[in-house]
């Protein structure tokens, strides 16, 4: 049986149903074929993925058990997933949860998907303090501005377990989600949490800031790839004009946030492909030169920093 859909009212590909009793091996090859119809780059890959998490199975149990058959829940599921997909939805979103830097994060509508992107900051802080003597058992004061899933903070708690932190965002159901991803890595007893915008109100001082703010210019938005500009929180893309309005925002504040010298303080920045530059002015122009930036694995500066002066 076969059901015929609609993307902005264009029709595309019938999507195949799949019926209780079909094996492992049909589903995967049914789920293949729809969503390559409909160009979704690596289908193969997320047909096995969906097939799995429907059926109750690990992946590799498709290998090794592919003539099992699905029951029919299990076929249900398979179908609503192979449905959300075809209209791009992202397989992380789909399922709810998106791994990070080895770990698995809740995610919902209220929260920027997680990308492989980001963990160039986890990166870059540990690699600040490793420089600094200050990763093993140091007490730190962490934040992160915009924390969303609470990826960036929860991640760096749990690598860094003398450190305490606090999360702000301006959607309460983010921070809802950051708290269950929290106590889902067990760092809930060291973070607290916060409804803010940007830095706005914020008081105390701290060792590590690390934000991933909304830096896609606005006219662009519109032109992102459909599982990002349908899916993630417009709010969480939307960086103004040039894409740097929250930069200029958070540079304003930084000196109120960071530990004073002599004690050393970074703040660390995701930022878009092309930015990099722009952000250090802005960070310098606030009274932080000196930008250091890493990589990420595409080969994009992808991490501004700057630290407090001595």
């Amino acid at each position: 049986m076969k059901q015929a859909l609609e993307v902005a009212g264009v029709p595309i590909a019938p999507v195949q149903l799949i019926a209780a009793g079909t094996t492992l091996r049909e589903a995967i090859a049914l789920v293949t074929r729809t969503l390559t119809a409909v160009g979704i780059a690596g289908a193969a890959g997320d047909a096995r993925i969906m097939t799995a998490v429907a059926a109750g199975r690990r992946t590799v149990d498709l290998i090794a058990h592919p003539e099992a058959v699905l029951n029919a829940a299990a076929a249900l599921r398979l179908n609503e997933m192979a449905h959300r997909r075809v209209r791009h939805e992202p397989v992380s979103r789909i399922l709810g949860e998106r791994e990070f830097y080895g770990r698995r994060f809740e995610i919902t509508p209220a929260t920027l998907d997680p990308r492989p992107d980001s963990e160039t900051l986890i990166g870059a802080a540990l690699e600040l303090l490793d420089e600094a003597g200050m990763r093993d058992g140091a007490p730190l004061r962490l934040i992160d501005i915009g924390t969303g899933s609470g990826c960036l903070i929860v991640t760096l708690l749990a690598e860094l377990p003398a450190a305490t932190g606090l999360a702000t965002d301006i959607c309460p159901a983010a921070l809802a989600v950051a708290l269950r991803n929290a106590e889902r890595h067990g760092v809930c007893d060291r973070l607290r949490l916060r409804q803010c915008d940007m830095l706005e109100g914020m008081s105390g001082r701290y060792d590590l800031l690390v934000s991933n703010p909304p830096y896609i210019p606005t006219e662009e938005i519109a032109r992102l790839e459909a599982a990002v500009a349908a899916f993630d929180p417009r709010r969480a893309l939307d960086g103004g004009p040039d894409g740097l309005a929250a930069y200029r925002r958070i540079a304003g504040r930084l000196s109120d946030v960071l530990a004073l010298p002599p004690n050393p303080a970074w703040a660390l920045f995701e930022v878009g492909a092309g930015q990099a530059g722009d952000v250090a002015d802005i960070l310098a122009d606030g009274g932080f030169p000196g930008a250091r930036t890493w990589v990420d694995l595409g080969g994009h500066t992808r991490c501004v920093a700057v630290k407090t002066l001595r």
